[in-house]
Parts: C-alpha cells; sequence; structure tokens
C-alpha cells in the first residue's frame, strides 16, 4: 500500500478557493504527525455542467493531463491523481508555493511600456478605458508551457493559471477543460505564435507519441475517451511533422476573463 499521502492520507479542509468556477477546497493531507501536505481538492460533484465537455469528467481530464505532461518529461503540471475525499472523488493536487514579489510572468501593461524580456500578445482596454498590453514572459519554462497547451488543446490557460513557485519552477494549473477532441486553444501565451519549435521539445514530443500506444495509453483510456487520445496523438504528430507554435484560428483564442 502506498504511503504517499497525495493519495492514501485522510484530508481535512481548511479553505476554499471562492474565485474558482468549480467547487476548489484546500486541504490538508495528513498521513502522520510529522508529515502534512498541503493539496487542492475539486471534487466531481462540484463541477459546474458545460455545454461543450461531458459532465463528471473534468477532473479526469486534470489527472490525464498531467500524465501528459510527465510523459513529457516537463513537470509543468503539479502531482494530481483521482482519489476519495471529503465530498467523493475528485481530483487532488499539490500545492504550489508561489512568489509573492517580482513581475508577474503574465501581466497588463500600458501599451507601449512592454517590460525587457517580454511579448505582447494582444492590446485593449482597462476598465477605465486605460489603452493595455497583455503580455508575458519569454521565459523558456512558459515556451514549455505554451506546447503542452497546444498537445493537450488547453481551453482555459489563463494568466492566474500560471504559477512560479518558490522552488523556481514554473507550473501550470486548472486543466479541467482539456484534451477535448475538438480543436478549443484559448491561451494567453501565444507570443511565440508562428514561431518554431525547438529540436529538444520535439525530441520529447516524440517521446510521447511512441509511448501512446502503450502504458501511457492505458493510463490515459481510464480517464478520457478513445477518441480524445487518438485526437492528443494527431495534434503531437502535426507539432512533429510542422514544427511550428500555431497562429491563433478561432474567433474566441483568448479565455475570458484572462485572469
Amino acid at each position: 500500500m502506498s504511503n504517499d499521502p497525495l493519495r492514501t492520507a485522510e484530508l481535512t479542509v481548511i479553505g476554499q478557493v471562492t474565485t474558482a468556477s468549480n467547487v476548489t477546497l484546500v486541504c490538508e493531507a495528513e498521513q502522520d504527525e510529522s508529515e502534512v501536505l498541503r493539496v487542492v481538492y475539486k471534487p466531481v460533484r462540484g463541477e459546474r455542467p458545460l455545454w461543450d465537455f461531458p459532465d463528471g469528467t473534468l477532473a479526469q481530464r486534470e489527472v490525464a493531463s498531467y500524465a501528459v505532461s510527465e510523459a513529457l518529461g516537463w513537470g509543468v503540471i503539479p502531482e494530481t491523481v483521482l482519489r476519495e475525499g471529503p465530498y467523493g472523488i475528485g481530483m487532488v493536487q499539490r500545492w504550489i508555493d508561489i512568489v509573492d514579489e517580482g513581475p508577474d510572468l503574465v501581466d497588463l501593461v500600458p501599451v507601449g511600456q512592454i517590460p525587457d524580456g517580454y511579448r505582447e500578445v494582444l492590446r485593449a482596454l482597462d476598465p477605465s478605458g486605460h489603452p493595455v498590453s497583455l503580455v508575458h514572459a519569454a521565459d523558456p519554462r512558459l515556451l514549455r508551457m505554451a506546447v503542452l497547451d497546444v498537445l493537450i488543446n488547453n481551453a482555459d490557460r489563463k494568466g492566474g493559471h500560471v504559477l512560479s513557485g518558490v522552488d523556481g519552477r514554473v507550473y501550470g494549473v486548472d486543466h479541467g477543460i482539456c484534451l477535448n477532441a475538438e480543436p478549443k486553444l484559448r491561451t494567453v501565451l501565444w507570443g511565440w505564435a508562428g514561431e518554431p519549435i525547438e529540436d529538444e521539445l520535439l525530441t520529447d514530443i516524440t517521446v510521447l507519441v511512441k509511448a501512446l500506444p502503450g502504458e501511457l495509453g492505458n493510463r490515459l483510456a481510464e480517464l478520457i475517451t478513445d477518441t480524445e487520445i487518438e485526437a492528443l496523438g494527431a495534434r503531437a504528430q502535426e507539432l512533429l511533422e510542422h514544427p511550428v507554435l500555431p497562429l491563433p484560428s478561432s474567433q474566441r483564442p483568448i479565455p475570458w476573463p484572462a485572469f
């Protein structure tokens, strides 16, 4: 039996993320007095129905997205499992302590004042009517996240879903509306659109494609449909054959709100 508190320890609810669209609870997972792990718990019964995703599947999509990130070896998504909790089965994910100081990886800045090392995504008006630019850091860790979002067809990469961890890593969270078979990519990370994908990332994508018919595919089959797994494979193969980050192609390429 596993001694991993993320998978087996009793969860105690200590708070709720009230800004989340679905019920999102902050819990402590205590295996023994010497090991207490903070986690995020999203019970399936707290998922809000969506018109374009099957009901009761968001937790599985979070776990499947984590499995893809791990198969690539990128570690973009914090460890995520599907398990029982105080309100039934749901997604449980390791909590990420974030850096409170310094510039945000995704931000809004006055037009014409883009910081060094940042890329402009679009221009708009803020609530006061002032022109602003949506920007993100030209950070290789974010580039890897942008490629992952293409692979998992992320329909909701908001700025608030990008976390700068105190451990120096950059994490992506909230992957409940990913891995649909239909194209749904909506992201704030369009700064590299139309640019080539570097060979190192393509090598990792090749590993993913080779893993899909085996253990990875079997794991994903417990979480998403065969059609969705085939679509994942097709997106990966498309990137290998045409190694360029896609351009926005829908009428709504950025999630709303963007943060």
